[in-house]
């Protein structure tokens, strides 16, 4: 697909994302935009879900691990045509677009996440099952960065290495940040690239907001066919909101009425 139609689709998830979140004053904005190219690059190019079979196991499938950046995976299925719910029901009683992601509500929704970290062992049992039934899809997880300080996410990478599980690609949103600030301040989880190769995965990195570059390191880590792949993709938290990009208190705040015009108008720019 032309770049210019994944950036198309990624400003329009971009927006929905402010526009869920503004609307149910309540949400993720900092991490959700920050993986809107990646996911916009997923669910556009390389993966093969359809209307068609998003209900079957025959088909790529997708977990975001990191939960709480919801509204992402909700503007991303919309962009898509596979979710039918109104976006402004986000966060609502009663609504399907939980605060955090379930696959009890939704098609397109592979796996029920927002406990840190149990995404990369579904991702594991997920990419176990098809190499036992000679599935021949591939299984997409995608981790934030604080949410590599879990242990779980170390456990479930030397499961995948182990089982030798090579359609399985974890994704990491190497934003620097989470709801305490820096991640190096926190508890710091880095050198990932270091980290992940001694864990035995195929290690490949990206500008996260560079088609490109997105496109390039997913061939090479389809090249790969004995191990498990990572691909590190270099983000900034908040992406394509100028007063949201790199700020920490972004994390789980919603906009306010004229932030929310501001976020709007700076995404509807040309160069946006």
């Amino acid at each position: 697909m032309h770049n210019e139609v994944l950036k198309e689709h990624a400003r329009n998830i971009r927006k929905m994302i402010i526009e869920m979140i503004h609307a149910a004053n309540s949400g993720h904005p900092g991490g959700a935009l920050s993986a809107a190219d990646v996911m916009t690059y997923l669910y556009f190019e390389k993966m093969d879900i359809t209307k068609e079979n998003v209900d079957s196991r025959e088909r790529d499938r997708f977990i975001l691990s990191k939960g709480h950046a919801s509204a992402a995976l909700y503007a991303t299925l919309k962009e898509k045509g596979l979710l039918d719910e109104d976006i402004h029901s986000f966060r609502k009683i009663d609504s399907k677009l939980q605060g955090h992601p379930s696959m009890q509500y939704l098609a397109g929704v592979d796996m029920t996440t927002g406990s840190l970290g149990q995404g990369s062992s579904a991702a594991v049992g997920m990419a176990l099952a098809d190499k036992l039934d000679q599935n021949g899809h591939h299984v997409y997880c995608l981790l934030g960065d604080g949410e590599s300080e879990e242990g779980l996410v170390w456990e479930a990478m030397m499961a995948a290495h182990h089982y030798g599980l090579s359609d399985l690609t974890y994704i990491l949103d190497f934003n620097h940040l989470q709801i305490d600030g820096r991640i190096e301040d926190v508890i710091d989880p880095t050198p990932f690239k270091e980290k992940f190769e001694a864990f035995g995965l195929a290690t490949f990195e990206c500008d996260g907001h560079d088609f490109d570059s997105i496109r390039e390191a997913f061939k090479k880590a389809s090249e790969v066919s004995d191990r498990p792949q990572v691909i590190i993709a270099h983000t900034i938290k908040g992406k394509g909101v100028s007063f949201m990009e790199d700020q920490a208190s972004w994390h789980g705040s919603a906009p306010n009425d004229e932030e929310y015009m501001k976020a709007i108008e700076e995404l509807d720019r040309e160069d946006a």
